[in-house]
């Protein structure tokens, strides 16, 4: 029996793992190394990327101070000369559908087509030039427009920001989002991509079509019945209303 437990426990002794749990263990440690080296670089490229974008926002910042600093200077001193300061002309507005598709002519609806203005408080960021007012001045009565302020801008694209990736409507919850839609174009985050839209850079095409029309809710107090239909500058709601679409910004977002 002492013979027979000793031969037993030799075997057990000398019994070989097999190669296939072998083969196995070998697999999951070169997974597990590759896991742990690729969570190495993403969190070495995720500060890197922090540092950078940081550094990007503090620049965008020192410029546009830069900018309204030189404002001022020129109009403190056309006003000792006597004169006026006539500042350059906007280069972005900000469009906003406020009414719906009754009545709407094929012209007119086509025309809010090209600007992504399907739906109804639907907005969205166009690039200024003698086509494009002229198309603006075609649908007057079923949008308003004006020049958005960088706060505007920023605030929209922070807190109704989607971007088009794959045409899927993909929040923008993180630069990585940005990145991977406009990083062969140099923007990166959304400090780029505000800086992009609001200096309409040469970038602003793609910035913008990146961008998914803004979805707003009606504004607080909704828009009047009996003014709805009339220009802004008599006292309604609809065509260019210059800066104050940024007050009216602010109750639509």
């Amino acid at each position: 029996a002492a013979f027979t437990t000793f031969s037993t426990l030799c075997l057990v002794i000398n019994m070989k793992t097999p190669e296939s749990v072998l083969k196995k263990q070998a697999t999951q440690q070169k997974l597990a190394e590759a896991a742990a080296a690729a969570a190495k670089e993403s969190a070495a490229k995720a500060e890197a990327d922090l540092k950078k974008f940081a550094a990007n926002a503090e620049k965008y910042d020192q410029e546009y101070a830069a900018a309204e600093k030189e404002a001022v200077e020129n109009r403190r001193k056309a006003k000792i000369e006597g004169g006026f300061y006539v500042p350059a002309q906007p280069k972005l507005a900000l469009v906003i559908r406020i009414r719906g598709t009754i009545g709407v002519s094929p012209k007119a609806k086509k025309v809010m087509q090209l600007f992504r203005l399907r739906q109804l408080h639907n907005a969205s960021f166009v690039k200024l030039n003698e086509a494009t007012i002229r198309m603006l001045r075609l649908i007057e009565p079923y949008v308003t427009y004006g020049y958005p302020t960088r706060a505007t801008v920023q605030n929209l694209i922070w807190k109704r920001g989607f971007g088009k990736l794959n045409k899927q409507r993909i929040p923008i919850s993180d630069n990585s989002v940005i990145q991977e839609g406009l990083g062969k174009f140099g923007i990166e985050c959304t400090a780029d991509l505000i800086h992009e839209i609001f200096t309409v850079g040469p970038h602003f095409k793609q910035a913008n079509n990146f961008l998914w029309p803004f979805k707003l809710s009606n504004p607080t107090g909704g828009f009047s019945t009996k003014t709805k239909m009339l220009h802004f500058m008599e006292g309604g709601e609809s065509g260019a209303r210059g800066e104050e679409i940024n007050k009216l910004v602010k109750k639509m977002i």
